[in-house]
């Protein structure tokens, strides 16, 4: 049973932090163009990771080059589009390459089908489609059968369900599979990890962390298999402040001891 609290329990500084973006570090708007990371949000990530050797990743279905723009002027490993994209914290990328036509006639096919749609938005990422209904949850159906009919005549494309939104996505590629593949490598591995995500695209991400004996926090409402739960973004933003403070404070108590290390405090 997932455990509610208004803080999930302080870490150490051996963890290596993993982050969604929409609904988790940033306020979910009617329009993705419209959502807006704070710049305290964004200086309380940067401190977080310097205090970790830089073991910090954003684990999004957004694109790279909208996770960019979204954090601008820092540059954190990411994995965008469920993990179909990722860039190492050495700046390498790792992307899905789908057949040549696939993307072209796909997204052909489903702005076509969106216009019938009043009220609904398609959002192209590349190798992957997202088919919004916020503004018009009476098309939701309509939607996910659009959807189906797309991964059927594409087996190489998968339907992903989110919150008014169903996302049509390169199969196999998911959060949880993106977050193994950080901990695999410097400076992820050998840490613990924790994870923040807010939707059912986050599940995946749950279950690795879980699994590794790591800390997974849902945000918002719902069921999941996530171990702790904040009740929303606001939430996410005191955590980050508190963990700074508290990291900061810790070190700082280190150096005045000669390099002994302290515990860290339960919360």
């Amino acid at each position: 049973m997932t455990a509610s609290l208004i803080l999930p329990p302080e870490q150490s500084v051996n963890c290596a932090y993993f982050f969604d973006l929409d609904g988790t570090l940033a306020e979910i708007k009617p329009f993705p163009d419209q959502v807006v990371v704070p710049k305290a949000i964004l200086q309380c990530l940067h401190q977080l990771a310097t205090h970790n050797a830089d073991a910090l990743a954003l684990i999004s279905g957004r694109s790279m080059v909208e996770l960019d723009a979204l954090t601008t002027p820092f540059r954190f490993p990411l994995a965008g589009v469920h993990g179909a994209e990722r860039r190492d914290i050495n700046g390498q990328t790792h992307i899905v390459q789908l057949p040549e036509g696939i993307e072209r006639e796909a997204g052909a096919l489903l702005h076509a089908a969106l216009v019938t749609l009043p009220g609904t938005t398609l959002e192209t990422k590349g190798m992957a489609f997202a088919l919004h209904y916020r503004q018009a949850p009476e098309h939701e159906a309509a939607l996910i059968t659009l959807a189906e009919r797309i991964t059927r005549r594409w087996p190489q494309l998968a339907l992903q369900h989110g919150k008014c939104v169903v996302e049509i996505k390169p199969k196999g590629s998911n959060k949880g599979d993106a977050i193994a593949a950080f901990m695999q490598e410097a400076p992820f591995a050998g840490r613990i990890p924790v994870f923040f995500g807010d939707d059912l695209t986050d599940e995946t991400g749950f279950a690795v962390v879980n699994r590794a004996g790591g800390i997974s926090v849902k945000v918002g409402s719902g069921p999941t298999q996530a171990t702790w739960r904040l009740d929303g973004v606001r939430d996410v933003w005191r955590w980050l402040e508190q963990i700074n403070s508290s990291q900061q404070e810790s070190k700082a108590t280190n150096n005045r001891r000669g390099g002994y290390e302290s515990f860290s405090r339960s919360i």
